[in-house]
Order: C-alpha cells, then structure tokens, then sequence
C-alpha cells in the first residue's frame, strides 16, 4: 500500500472480512453504521459479570434498510413506523414481559407505533 507516496508493505487491502450484521455477506467498501443511544446514563457502570440490555454498536450493514430491519427482527427490536432507519436510533423501552425495546430515530413529536421489523 502507499500512502502519501511512500510504501508499507505491512498494510494490505485484500481483508474483506466485513460483513452486514443484518444479512450476513460481505460488504465491499464502506459500511453503513447505526448506534443506539444510550436513554438514560446509568448510576453506577454495569458490572464485568453483567452486561448491558442494549449493545451501542456501531453495527455495520449494507445501505439497504432491509438489512437493519432483519437485524432489528432477530435481536427482537420493534421498529416505530413513524420514524425512519437512520444512522442514530433511539431505544424505548416497552412495558412487556420479557423487557424488550423499541427502535426509533426519535425525530417525530407524536406517540410511537411500534410494529415487528
């Protein structure tokens, strides 16, 4: 590889070991990453033997939102149809039992509708 003229050859770029978490293939280029915003800051940081009910990401997928929403459907994610697949999205948490979350981009004013991804 050269950079600004001058060559390493340590670096390579034949890794293209990316992959869409929503459909599993490789993606060439440059990914498209969605992260979850945090609600609320916890207290007190979760502890080793714990982990968190949300992962932040970034999670890489293709440009097309249908990869998102398979990702969104396999973790158990709602999708609020008011909102739209955006590079920062918003999780709700919903009054079920199991606790589950929604997803949404957070933009509209009005109540969410979330639906199955």
């Amino acid at each position: 590889m050269d950079i600004m003229g001058v060559t390493i050859r340590t670096i390579v770029n034949d890794n293209v070991a990316i992959r869409c978490d929503g459909c599993r293939e490789i993606i060439p280029g440059t990914p498209w990453r969605v992260n979850l915003l945090d609600t609320v800051a916890p207290e007190v940081a979760v502890g080793w033997a714990e982990s968190t009910p949300v992962n932040p990401g970034p999670h890489q997928f293709h440009s097309d939102v249908a990869c998102v929403r398979a990702w969104m459907a396999e973790k158990g994610y709602l999708f609020c149809r008011r909102g739209t697949v955006r590079d920062i999205m918003r999780p709700v948490p919903l009054p079920t039992e199991p606790a589950s979350f929604g997803l949404c981009d957070g933009i509209h004013r009005d109540d969410h509708e979330f639906v199955e991804a």
